[in-house]
């Protein structure tokens, strides 16, 4: 195996199974790594991964592991030979929707785990038709697993996110944006932004899909995957 390394970051309440398809797709060629987001904080969760992770890597994230990739970014930019972001935003979180959370951890702890997940990622943000239903069931069980106190931690650190925007439109390596059309909670025009923002970037809509992309489209997620992958890197 010459390729590099590919790690890949589960998002919000999610775990290997997300990436499924694309492990299984990439692992007959290239190291294959799934790391869980360990920590309090996006911060913390960078430097968790970088510590475990090989010199230089091509870096995958969705939503929250997605976030964290545009810190491990940040942080550490000659270790990062590209970059992939789906379903994603650079901001940082508004009183609103923060307001919103709380109320969603305290039903959490509170015995209501899978009606707290349901309200954080809605039938609505993902695509109509017999997908939605399998989505929904594989990211009931990734959050069991998680469990109440890894909603609160995760939570917190959605909460507490820096902007990444500064971070972004300096960056230097060849990136990839993919969203999927029906995604509400991180919509495609912040894709469209995102990809005018960073220097090297180009944006890959994912139909039939909605914010849990690589679940809904997994050959759909996995071949734009493999044309970023295949393309020339850039000359640093």
């Amino acid at each position: 195996m010459s390729a590099e390394p590919l790690i890949f970051l589960p998002g919000f309440l999610c775990d290997a199974r997300l990436f499924w398809h694309q492990i299984i797709d990439f692992s007959a060629e290239r190291m294959v790594i799934c790391a869980p987001l360990l920590g309090e904080s996006v911060e913390e969760m960078a430097e968790a991964v970088l510590a475990a992770a090989p010199e230089k890597f091509a870096l995958i994230g969705h939503w929250l592991g997605g976030i964290v990739a545009m810190e491990i970014l940040r942080r550490a930019p000659d270790r990062v030979s590209q970059i992939a972001l789906i379903d994603v935003s650079p901001l940082p979180e508004t009183p609103a929707v923060a307001s919103a959370r709380e109320a969603r951890i305290v039903r959490a702890r509170t015995g209501r785990l899978d009606e707290a997940v349901l309200e954080e990622i809605p039938a609505g943000a993902l695509a109509p038709g017999e997908t939605r239903l399998h989505a929904q069931a594989m990211l009931l069980d990734m959050a069991q697993a998680l469990g109440p106190e890894g909603f609160t931690r995760q939570s917190r650190a959605l909460m507490r996110r820096p902007d990444q925007q500064r971070a972004l439109r300096n960056t230097k390596v060849r990136a990839l944006l993919i969203c999927g059309e029906y995604d509400t909670i991180c919509p495609p025009r912040r894709h469209e932004f995102l990809a005018e923002l960073m220097p090297h970037a180009e944006f890959r809509l994912i139909l039939s899909a909605g914010h849990l992309s690589p679940l809904e489209q997994p050959q759909k997620v996995t071949l734009a995957l493999r044309d970023w992958l295949e393309a020339p890197l850039l000359l640093r």
